[in-house]
């Protein structure tokens, strides 16, 4: 819970009166905490948060994005709707306190999120408007956007950290992950095909989310999208980033927290409706490369997070920590596992890319 000398302070630099409102710790973010504000009518108007910065270096970098991606949405797409942090007297968005970083957005009536996507409808919504959100952006040139979160997704440098992580790692801890650490070095092709792709001048760097997990959409009552939100990691990059990470956490059926293997598979029914939702999103505008790319997005995304797990158990959890011994261990099973069920399935997929885009262009 927050100091109440810290809310007062806060509330005091939006111009917001204290006595009007009451402050409830909300949702189940990693990153970031966050609250809502109620007024004295029990009613939500806002969402407050406090912005990590052990994670987000350059807070500034995070305002400047999203006032630049919202002065462009609004003189170019002022139908769409952006939810932008509200500012303050002094036009900031954003209170820094004791070493912290405050910011307040209105809140969304009639919205809600999900935690987890029980239909395809809802990977197809999804999936279109995190592409409908990259589509508006395109006549926004990419050295507009500050990167928040330098080498995000750079899958190259991901396999040097884990390189790293192996020469460095303990001899127990090698034993454990034998298995988990060969099947990484047997796929790390997936990593010259990325360094190609960059290098291709048919790959376009766009304005991506870089977050793509579905309770990152407002959806309304009816399950139909809204908007997008957590727009911090918005930064310049690929769309297998994104595509990749719908894929990764719509496909299969439970988390990457399942310890039970059996249950981690990749569902055709939500690769068709990812598929289709962002190619209906993005209108047409993918170059034919990138068109080739969905299956790759998919590889790239769950090869990558089991880069990143794998590394950090050998590294004694140092980045994610750990709830149990072995927790790191366990993800990068349950990612490694999520890629084997896509591979098991290449040609389904690939006949199910093949029919969508077909459809699409009608």
């Amino acid at each position: 819970m927050l100091e109440s000398t810290t809310l007062q302070r806060i509330f005091q630099f939006f111009g917001l009166d204290p006595l009007d409102w009451h402050c409830i710790s909300f949702g189940t973010g990693l990153i970031n905490s966050t609250w809502i504000l109620k007024d004295n009518q029990g009613n939500i108007k806002y969402i407050l948060q406090r912005i990590n910065h052990q994670v987000f270096k350059r807070p500034e970098d995070i305002a400047h994005n999203l006032e630049t991606v919202g002065q462009h949405l609004a003189n170019l797409h002022p139908d769409y709707l952006f939810v932008r942090p509200i500012a303050a007297m002094n036009g900031s968005t954003y209170l820094q306190c004791e070493g912290d970083y405050y910011r307040i957005f209105p809140f969304v009536k009639g919205s809600k999120t999900l935690d987890v996507v029980n239909r395809p409808e809802q990977a197809f919504e999804a999936a279109w408007s995190f592409a409908r959100f990259s589509h508006l952006l395109e006549d926004l040139h990419p050295s507009m956007i500050r990167e928040t979160l330098p080498h995000f997704h750079d899958l190259g440098l991901r396999y040097q950290q884990f390189t790293e992580a192996l020469n460095g790692a303990e001899a127990e801890l090698l034993q454990q992950a034998e298995k988990e650490i060969g099947f990484i070095e047997k796929h790390s092709g997936y990593v010259s095909v990325f360094e190609k792709l960059k290098r291709s001048g048919e790959f376009p760097i766009r304005i991506m989310h870089h977050d793509t997990k579905i309770s990152n959409i407002l959806f309304d009552a009816h399950d139909k999208a809204l908007c997008v939100i957590d727009l911090d990691t918005v930064m310049p990059g690929y769309f297998i980033s994104d595509v990749g990470d719908m894929m990764r956490t719509y496909l299969p059926p439970v988390s990457e927290e399942e310890k039970n293997l059996d249950l981690v598979v990749a569902r055709p029914e939500y690769f068709r409706a990812i598929v289709a939702g962002y190619l209906s999103g993005m209108s047409g505008s993918l170059t034919g490369l990138e068109q080739q790319q969905f299956l790759y997005a998919g590889r790239f995304m769950i090869y990558m997070q089991a880069i990143r797990f794998l590394a950090d158990f050998l590294q004694r959890d140092k980045y994610y920590g750990a709830r149990y011994e072995g927790h790191n261990l366990i993800r990068a099973r349950n990612q490694i596992r999520l890629l084997e069920s896509f591979n098991q399935q290449q040609g389904r997929f690939q006949t199910i890319l093949e029919e969508t885009m077909v459809s699409t262009r009608r």
